[in-house]
């Protein structure tokens, strides 16, 4: 059971996002998905979930490409965008309820996980209050317990830790970990290097659409000669000389 993606590209108007894209996630494990703003991470993410459709390759999970059986495939999928799309007149409790009711939850057994999950990722006191009311943390806890709802096989995180108090990231942090270890599929994007170098083994690096690592942290380390994910990243993904540039900031401002 693993996520396998053969030779993705996909073009909007001629410009190429993705080009030529392959990677595996396997279960056990969680592969941390990473790459500089408009490198194309969103945009595969998009074409996991059936969002958008590559321009040339495939997408397997499972052994199965995502297009012979689409339904099927996403009901063995959890998907928390980057972006909170949310019916946001409706308060958390009725939006978990709706998000079960599309998933065929039997009542009962969707109640007490919304419950569970009200609780746990302390919502319970404001389910009844509408989310248009809901600080973005808010309503980002609520993303990740509708994407957890049904007990998903492959999970896809797009930036989960957006907007989320130190508590709640930890506790993130260490069900991203559980969950791997669990048997799930887990594929992690985040701007958070730090945290993606805590909890996955593996890691798949993005520069302008293209591949430019798909290995293990600890094989990337030794084969770079360089003692952390973020001198990694800087080195593979990262045109700018972040320090000089930080420098003639301070020095403009000052001038």
């Amino acid at each position: 059971m693993k996520l396998e993606l053969r030779r993705v590209s996909k073009r909007f108007s001629g410009i190429t996002a993705v080009d030529n894209v392959s990677f595996e996630a396997r279960p056990g494990e969680v592969t941390g998905y990473l790459g500089p703003n408009g490198s194309g991470k969103s945009t595969t993410m998009k074409m996991i979930t059936g969002l958008i459709q590559p321009s040339e390759g495939e997408i397997f999970f499972d052994g199965q490409s995502i297009r012979q059986d689409p339904l099927g495939f996403k009901r063995r999928l959890g998907y928390v965008p980057e972006e909170p799309y949310l019916y946001s007149h409706l308060s958390g409790l009725e939006y978990l309820v709706m998000v079960g009711q599309l998933r065929d939850l039997p009542d009962k057994l969707a109640a007490a996980r919304i419950d569970g999950l009200l609780r746990l990722l302390s919502l319970h006191s404001d389910r009844h209050v509408a989310m248009s009311s809901y600080s973005k943390g808010m309503r980002q806890k609520v993303l990740l317990s509708a994407a957890l709802l049904h007990n998903p096989d492959l999970i896809l995180l797009d930036e989960p830790f957006s907007g989320l108090d130190v508590a709640t990231s930890l506790v993130l942090r260490s069900l991203i970990e559980e969950l791997a270890a669990r048997g799930k599929v887990v594929l992690f994007s985040s701007h958070e290097l730090d945290t993606v170098e805590r909890v996955s083994k593996h890691v798949v690096i993005l520069h302008r659409g293209k591949l430019v690592a798909d290995d293990s942290i600890e094989s990337l380390r030794t084969l770079m000669s360089l003692p952390t994910l973020e001198e990694i990243f800087r080195q593979l993904a990262v045109e700018q000389n972040t320090t000089q540039v930080a420098a003639e900031i301070a020095n403009l401002i000052q001038a």
